[in-house]
């Protein structure tokens, strides 16, 4: 498949002279499209400086980072601002769903913002409910809904706009087993039938099971990649384990 995205020699500075840390340190990373990639380590390790600097909430020291062919460490002003509101789909750890608005409106935000024709809003909105899990909770506030279905909720609002590209930082890291294991089948589903690819970082190792390959950081480099290869999920969970023990440190806690 193409290439959708591609990062090279990305590095990520804080600081100066005597204080320097190096988030990030010369990462290279690939996804094609379809592709359902997590990230892993350490707190400390990079992973969400790298998540920052691809969604360009965060500017890169030096390196590359392209999206269909498109550098975005240049972008500027509205080209910035049409890339993250047209290419680039969002879930955070928080849902940051507005309160004032249902379930409905808040996924409709993204495709008002488009100018999406109103004629066609509804049905958008209503297949990637129902994609989600959420086709009942449409009229209901956010403070009528549980953490589960305010999550997919703000992950509806993420993709109904069909971005090239899906980025989540921890986005069971609030929730419940229960409801992070709907969350997850839910982006299972997306990846497979929308063919959407998707970019998560997760500290869980049961999570990170659910995607196609993972990629491992320590010290802002990558340590390692697993690739599930079709195989069961159950072997993939092991596999991971097995390379976050060798990590060690922080990463004990996912255990």
């Amino acid at each position: 498949m193409a290439e959708l995205l591609c990062v090279k020699d990305l590095t990520k500075v804080y600081g100066k002279r005597g204080a320097v840390t190096r988030a990030l340190d010369g990462v290279d990373l690939s996804l094609e499209a379809g592709e359902y990639v997590g990230i892993m380590g350490a707190s400390g390790s990079g992973k969400t400086t790298l998540l920052n600097c691809i969604s360009t909430i965060d500017r890169p020291t030096s390196g590359s980072i392209q999206v269909d062919g498109e550098e975005l460490t240049g972008l500027r002003g509205r080209a910035l601002t049409r890339f993250r509101r047209e290419r680039l789909g969002f879930i955070f750890q928080d849902c940051n769903l507005l309160d004032t608005l249902t379930a409905f409106e808040n996924i409709a935000l993204s495709l008002s913002i488009l100018r999406t024709p109103a004629a066609q809003i509804r049905d958008r909105v209503e297949e990637t409910a129902e994609l989600l899990g959420i086709g009942d909770c449409l009229d209901k506030y956010p403070y009528q809904m549980s953490g589960g279905q305010q999550q997919r909720c703000a992950a509806a609002r993420a993709i109904v706009t069909r971005p090239a590209l899906v980025l989540a930082d921890e986005p069971t890291g609030a929730l419940d087993s229960k409801s992070s294991r709907l969350l997850l089948e839910r982006l299972e589903v997306l990846n497979r039938e929308r063919g959407a690819t998707i970019l998560m970082v997760t500290h869980d190792a049961f999570t990170a099971s659910c995607c196609r390959r993972v990629v491992f950081l320590r010290d802002g480099k990558i340590f390692a990649q697993l690739e599930r290869d079709g195989g069961d999920r159950r072997a993939f969970f092991q596999q991971i384990i097995r390379v976050v023990t060798q990590l060690g440190g922080e990463m004990e806690d996912v255990l």
